[in-house]
């Protein structure tokens, strides 16, 4: 099972929101890229950034610390957060993201999700499954839509999508552990190659999200914990490759 640690990006810094809201902000570092650096020198493989402004407003804002990052690595990247553009995504391609996540875009177009995936493949297109009590949750999660996240998922994989990261709204950033029911449900629903994002904050939570790579959850994104040092990024590798 991979780890992936995140960074979400927001003014120029790395910070960390309460279940996707901005007046709940904690400011981390200054420089992710130096953060970025970090979580490769420790061992991490694969990072998750988030362009939160870009989530919000709709296009790419955070492109200079992006690039940076990807200057002071030698690791694999993805990257989710206002991707509503076929030139948005090109974008962080050339800035050299291994893959980049659609959200918002996939549930008011799922056409823009299909041509990406012809253009580019699964292996680079990754559905951003964000969920809100079972429905699917838009716009940096402040809106709802009427679609089932298990539904939505479902559709995607028809277009061809093979990834996706879905996300517990409600328990993003309160290190109250991830919503392994939900989670297990829906990559059995689905048969998608699932990467669990919310609520991880401890090695209990890593072993619980290992017991489910039979079923299709292959990976697991920390933030927060790893910020506040509930878990040391070592120990949750360590534990996710046993």
């Amino acid at each position: 099972m991979i780890i992936y640690p995140a960074i979400d990006l927001k003014d120029g810094q790395c910070v960390r929101l309460v279940q996707g809201r901005v007046e709940n902000k904690t400011v981390y570092s200054d420089a992710p890229a130096t953060v970025a650096r970090s979580f490769q020198e420790q061992g991490a493989s694969f990072l998750h950034i988030v362009d939160l402004d870009g989530a919000f407003q709709g296009s790419p804002q955070s492109l200079k610390a992006i690039e940076a990052i990807a200057a002071a690595i030698d690791i694999s990247f993805q990257v989710g957060g206002g991707l509503r553009q076929l030139s948005d995504v090109e974008k962080l391609l050339a800035l050299g993201a291994s893959r980049v996540i659609i959200g918002t875009r996939a549930v008011s177009h799922p056409d823009f999700i299909a041509s990406l995936l012809d253009k580019f493949g699964p292996e680079r297109i990754v559905l951003g499954l964000d969920a809100k009590e079972g429905m699917v949750a838009v716009e940096g999660w402040v809106s709802t839509s009427s679609i089932t996240a298990i539904d939505f998922a479902l559709r995607m994989k028809a277009l061809g999508v093979q990834t996706a990261i879905y996300t517990d709204v409600s328990r993003d950033g309160l290190l109250q552990g991830p919503n392994l029911a939900a989670i297990k449900e829906m990559a059995c629903s689905t048969g998608l190659d699932i990467i669990a994002s919310g609520g991880v904050s401890s090695l209990d939570n890593i072993r619980a999200l290992k017991e489910l790579e039979n079923d299709g959850v292959s990976g697991a994104i920390i933030g927060k914990a790893l910020y506040d040092g509930k878990i040391s990024l070592l120990d949750a590798l360590k534990e996710a490759e046993k």
